[in-house]
């Protein structure tokens, strides 16, 4: 279940914007809902969301998100994703956020992010 998960993260670098919304079109329900600190409202559908993908693309290049570890508890999945890359000083950097996703089928049907993972410190 936690597959297309994996999959819409891995969009999240590609920068050619057709082969990101084909890989987020493999991931995700025509009507995916997706929200997060950055968005001013919920994003619906996968052009939205693709080119919401697109602009960290633009403005991270070279940066990564990859899911570090997943767990479900009635219906909910909990991702935990480490986005990396260079920063501005040219050295290695890690953020992580979390997001909580509903699925329909195998499909990513909504999709709740947060920076950080909620731990003090």
């Amino acid at each position: 279940m936690t597959d297309s998960i994996s999959v819409f993260f891995d969009a999240w670098q590609l920068e050619s914007a057709e082969a990101r919304e084909e890989k987020i079109r493999s991931a995700v329900t025509a009507t995916v809902q997706y929200d997060d600190p950055r968005t001013p409202q919920t994003l619906t559908g996968i052009t939205a969301l693709s080119d919401y993908v697109g602009m960290f693309s633009a403005n991270a290049p070279g940066w990564s998100a990859k899911v570090t570890s997943t767990d479900t508890t009635a219906g909910m999945t909990r991702a935990t994703v480490a986005f990396g890359g260079k920063g501005p000083d040219g050295k290695d950097m890690v953020q992580h956020g979390q997001y909580f996703v509903e699925m329909d089928g195998e499909l990513i049907s909504r999709m709740v992010g947060f920076v950080g993972t909620g731990a003090a410190g």
